[in-house]
Formats: C-alpha cells, structure tokens, sequence
C-alpha cells in the first residue's frame, strides 16, 4: 500500500482506490487485489493463470460470498460440487462453504468478488 492510504474500508467518504493501491498477495498461483474490507463487507479480484489452480480458502463463517467471473473459463470447486463459469457468470457461495479457483480457458481467468456481513462483524 502507498504512504498515506488508509487500510482498505476504513474511510467515511467516496473513496478511489487504485489498483497499485490495493493490499496485493499471492495465494498459491492466484493473485489477489483486495480493495475493500470491513465490518460490512470485503470486495476484491483474483486472476489465475492459464492452467492453473488457486489455493483452498476454507469460507466465511456468517458471511455469504459472490464470485462474479470477469474473463476467462474458470471451474470453481465448491461445496464438494463442481462450477463452471464465463464471463458474466456469477456464483453464490453460502457461509462456511470451501472453494477454490481453477483455470480450465485459454487465457487468465479474472473473478471479482464480495463477500458480507465483513468478517469480524460478529456474523
């Protein structure tokens, strides 16, 4: 994160966060841009190469997440079910529910998404 850019979801007002901006990291293959996260909600993108497979994230107790593919052929490991999606295809992910990202296209895949209640809210 830049000098002088508060924590993403801590501020009051509109709020533009450049991508450079976001808290960026790696979870496995998959590169993660998170640029929003409190106690109401978390919003983010997660690209995975050609071929690849992101890690396992365990769910969200209490909070609901929405993956919405924005490129690529994604499957999307969930709930022990299998979930194909293109772009413009959106997944709804019930609380507690572990999924993982695999790039089954010819390009990157790139998912977007929001989860809520925020983590933490005591949802």
């Amino acid at each position: 994160m830049s000098a002088g850019v508060s924590a993403p979801g801590t501020e009051q007002q509109p709020t533009v966060v450049r991508r450079l901006d976001a808290l960026s990291f790696m979870d496995g293959p998959e590169h993660c841009r998170e640029y929003l996260r409190n106690e109401h909600l978390w919003f983010g993108t997660s690209v995975v190469p050609v071929g690849a497979t992101g890690a396992v994230d365990p769910g969200h107790d209490g909070s609901w997440e929405v993956f919405y593919c924005a490129a690529g052929h994604a499957v999307v490991t969930c709930g022990g079910a299998a979930f194909e999606l293109e772009p413009g295809d959106a997944l709804r992910i019930p609380p507690a529910v572990p999924h993982q990202i695999s790039n089954v296209g010819e390009v990157p895949v790139v998912i977007v998404w929001a989860g809520g209640p925020g983590e933490g809210a005591g949802a």
